[in-house]
């Protein structure tokens, strides 16, 4: 991923923003999910990230998860999901789901977006705000779940999104309750759930947009994150 550099004159002072990408085989069979955790450098600070899956000709192979998380212990090396309140994330999971495609080299990439190098992030925090709830259930229907940046939580910075088995930051993500199942949208938006327009420099909310296929789907969550930047000013 390309470094967005911060230069006087001739000179760099550092990059601003960076990136690390990871990746796995599969998933493979259906109803299988395959999870993958991009961690960024010692010394900088995520503040983002994303996932995507190939090959793109496998109808029923999707992402279903993009949420921040901890290369660590406590959270399974990236299987737990980051949880409210927690602080200074420092990597991205991306979770594949298959529909029943079967593997034609099917593979998951997990995106974070990293500060650069040389950047003092001692005075930064980046708190997690989540949210989880039941469903959607119902065969063909939609849910929408958001989540958003408190007083004293920063500034919105990103936020992630999943449709899963639940209980998404205590235990190992598993998948939701049917093979059919979408992660539709993970957008910014307003306290209500709508997109927020171009151009727009107050959003504070993210939400998550699932949707179920044609299929009922017990045991189905939607998931919310959004990442608050706070510089201390």
């Amino acid at each position: 991923m390309q470094d967005l550099v911060l230069r006087r004159g001739s000179e760099q002072l550092g990059v601003l923003v960076g990136g690390v990408m990871n990746k796995i085989a599969g998933p493979t069979t259906s109803g299988t999910v395959g999870l993958v955790v991009a961690t960024c450098p010692a010394n900088t600070r995520l503040i983002g990230g994303g996932a995507r899956i190939t090959p793109a000709g496998v109808g029923s192979l999707k992402p279903i998860a993009s949420h921040p998380t901890f290369n660590d212990s406590g959270h399974a090396f990236g299987q737990k999901a980051a949880a409210d309140g927690e602080t200074n994330p420092d990597s991205w999971a991306a979770v594949g789901w298959n529909g029943g495609g079967g593997d034609s080299s099917n593979t998951t990439y997990a995106y974070a977006i990293c500060s650069g190098n040389n950047i003092d992030i001692s005075g930064t925090t980046v708190k997690v705000r989540f949210s989880e709830a039941s469903g959607p259930t119902s065969a063909t229907t939609g849910q929408t779940l958001t989540v958003g940046c408190g007083q004293n939580d920063g500034k919105l910075v990103s936020g992630g999104a999943a449709i899963s088995g639940g209980s998404v930051t205590t235990t190992n993500f598993t998948g939701p309750g049917s093979v059919g199942d979408h992660l539709n949208g993970s957008y910014p938006s307003d306290s209500g759930g709508t997109p927020v327009g171009d151009g727009t420099t107050t959003a504070s909310y993210w939400t998550a947009f699932t949707h179920t296929g044609g299929g009922s789907s017990p045991s189905t969550y939607s998931d919310v994150w959004a990442l608050c930047a706070n510089d201390g000013v």
